[in-house]
Formats: structure tokens, C-alpha cells, sequence
């Protein structure tokens, strides 16, 4: 079932975001701080825009994926200068940390920004994880049209994303979905689709 994101499901956020951060392949043995992955990737976004939040549940009625979007990718990442970053930034010093450790903070001390070339057709933009039990049969479809359908109604004009070139699978399935390549780039395909 997908259902509307809730404050009780941050935890679940993290797990899942960890779950998947490897390219779509779980990333838990990969890290030492277990939380990197969705302090960097996801908790800003049940927090901060939650109504642009949604899971999908298990049969357990825990969150087995998420859709994460903002509408507004500038004002978003405004919001994450004020609101959001500065208690990461304070809790993990600059230049701390080993190995894929070590680049989430230098993530959480300069978080990426979405060139204006792209923000302007496609303000908006999402993460998408689901864990391997809510994996196929259609749940990332569904997932994904309940996000953009509620970005559509808030009156986006566009959606960009970001996806790892080394996740082939993502890319198929965002091709299927009708993005386009906005711009490409050894580590990272940005992706776009009007709404």
C-alpha cells in the first residue's frame, strides 16, 4: 500500500536509504556511520517537505521504499542552508571520516547543487528507493505516478533527477518512465520530464 508519508517513518527513511545506496544494492557493510546515507539523501525531505513524501508499505505495515520529492529545488535547498545542514555540519566535523564515510560528510559540509539550466524547465525533483521485498510488480510506477500526480496538482512544470551511471537498471527504468538525458557526466546521468 502507498500511503502518504509520516513523522514515524523517518527511521524507516534512514534504513531504507542505506538499504539501497550502493547503486540501488544495500550499502549497510559499506559505511560506519550506519545514518550517512539518509542524513545526505532522504531525512531532509520527510522533514522539511513531507507532503511531497510517500511509502509503500510492507506486509508488516513498515515503509519498504520511498518517493522523496521537493517542488521548488532552489528555495528546497535554501531551506536545507537555514534549516537543515547547519546541525549535520556541527555534528560531523569537515574532513572527518574514512573512506565512503568520509564523502557523505564532504556531502553534508557542500551539499550538490542542480545547475540553473535545469532547474528552470524542471524545478522539482526526487529520490525513489525501494527495498527488494517492494520491488516489482509495478510498485516504482506506482510510486513514482503518485509523486509526480501530486507535484502535477501543486503546479509543477517539470522534474529533474540524478541517477548513477553505474545503475543501469534506474536508467532503464527511467527511460521506460519517459525521462529524458538533460545532461550526462562519467558518475551521474541528470534526468528530466515535463509534468
Amino acid at each position: 500500500m502507498i500511503r502518504a508519508y509520516r513523522p514515524s517513518d523517518l527511521d524507516r527513511l534512514y534504513e531504507i536509504c542505506v538499504r539501497t545506496g550502493a547503486s540501488g544494492e544495500d550499502a549497510y557493510d559499506l559505511v560506519n556511520d550506519k545514518k550517512l546515507f539518509g542524513h545526505v539523501f532522504a531525512a531532509q525531505y520527510g522533514l522539511l517537505e513531507p507532503e511531497h513524501a510517500f511509502v509503500i508499505e510492507d506486509g508488516d505495515g513498515l515503509a519498504a521504499g520511498y518517493v522523496l520529492g521537493a517542488i521548488d529545488t532552489p528555495a528546497f535547498e535554501a531551506r536545507c542552508e537555514v534549516e537543515y545542514w547547519p546541525a549535520l555540519q556541527a555534528q560531523y566535523e569537515e574532513g572527518s571520516g574514512e573512506g565512503l564515510d568520509a564523502m557523505l560528510i564532504g556531502m553534508i559540509h557542500r551539499p550538490s547543487r542542480m545547475h540553473d539550466k535545469v532547474v528552470g524547465p524542471y524545478p522539482s525533483h526526487l529520490h525513489i528507493d525501494l527495498l527488494p521485498t517492494a520491488q516489482g510488480g509495478g510498485n516504482g510506477r506506482r510510486m513514482m505516478d503518485t509523486l509526480l500526480d501530486a507535484l502535477r496538482a501543486d503546479g509543477s512544470p517539470g522534474l529533474h533527477l540524478g541517477v548513477s551511471a553505474q545503475n543501469q537498471r534506474a536508467l532503464g527504468f527511467y527511460a521506460h518512465l519517459g525521462f529524458e538525458e538533460l545532461h550526462v557526466n562519467p558518475m551521474v546521468h541528470v534526468l528530466g520530464i515535463k509534468l
